[in-house]
């Protein structure tokens, strides 16, 4: 396992500069959100970032994986839209777009997978259209991540759609694919109540390829530091060690980026010793 840290927790930083201060605390992996001012792939200089990036990771030894959940980068007045099941087509097919881009990034950089979710739906279609939809976009996502030999972390979230491991097992009937992996955060199952969090992991240990992490309450989909939650960290971890996971543990924490160089200090020095054991 490779401690690491999604980018949305430095919104303050530019992208060099967080992952300065990443590797500097110790930190092996790095979940690299596209967004605005950090590798945002409809800018004009996206070309040099990316490859300013690459050069990055390589100078401070860090695997990455891109992460696609920028809350405002598609649509200036709606948080995390378009989606893959957003009622208009052409709003469904930016998103595909979108993440055909985060594809090529990951492809470039070698990351070990992009990671993605569902959406929220708005619309009064219903639950069987808005699957249906995302059925067929997400199908063609992972095809495009086949073709690109780029790996696929589907991440079940609270309020989506997919939002339970359940659901998550639903959208497999529907789009099984070795392409189709899980980004696993630790704290939706928590929130959700899919306890004890171990026993998940060992259920679906051969399908996660990253990991979020942060602590949380019950019923309260709220991303806090460790210590302020009700969470039990050694068996977590223990669970990963037991199923062998060996991709980044990358801890989630994207309100805190005010105060995001000691609060990314505070997590590792909490989480290094549970992953040294």
């Amino acid at each position: 396992m490779h401690l690491g840290y999604v980018t949305n927790g430095f919104a303050h930083h530019s992208l060099p500069a967080a992952l300065e201060v990443l590797a500097g605390i110790g930190y092996r992996s790095v979940a690299i959100t596209l967004d605005h001012g950090s590798l945002n792939p409809f800018a004009a200089d996206f070309e040099r970032e990316l490859h300013a990036t690459a050069e990055l990771l390589a100078k401070y030894q860090l695997r990455s994986v891109i992460e696609t959940g920028a809350r405002f980068l598609l649509d200036p007045h709606v948080k995390h839209e378009p989606t893959l099941v957003s009622q208009r087509e052409e709003d469904r097919l930016r998103r595909i777009d979108f993440l055909q881009r985060a594809i090529n990034a990951a492809k470039f950089l070698g990351s070990d997978c992009v990671s993605l979710w569902a959406g929220v739906v708005h619309h009064a279609a219903g639950r069987d259209a808005a699957l249906a939809d995302l059925t067929a976009g997400l199908q063609r996502v992972v095809d495009y991540a086949e073709r690109r030999d780029v790996t696929i972390g589907f991440e079940p979230e609270p309020g989506m759609l997919i939002d339970t491991m359940g659901s998550f097992a639903e959208l497999l009937d529907r789009v099984d694919s070795p392409r189709l992996q899980l980004t696993l955060d630790v704290g939706h199952l928590h929130c959700l109540n899919e306890t004890p969090i171990a026993d998940v992991i060992r259920r679906w240990g051969e399908r996660i390829v990253n990991v979020h992490i942060e602590d949380m309450r019950a019923g309260v989909h709220d991303h806090l530091m460790f210590g302020d939650g009700e969470m039990d960290f050694p068996s977590i971890i223990a669970a990963l060690r037991e199923v062998d996971y060996d991709g980044g543990v990358h801890v989630e924490l994207s309100r805190h980026s005010h105060d995001a160089p000691r609060v990314a200090k505070l997590a590792f020095e909490f989480l290094s010793p549970l992953m040294k054991r």
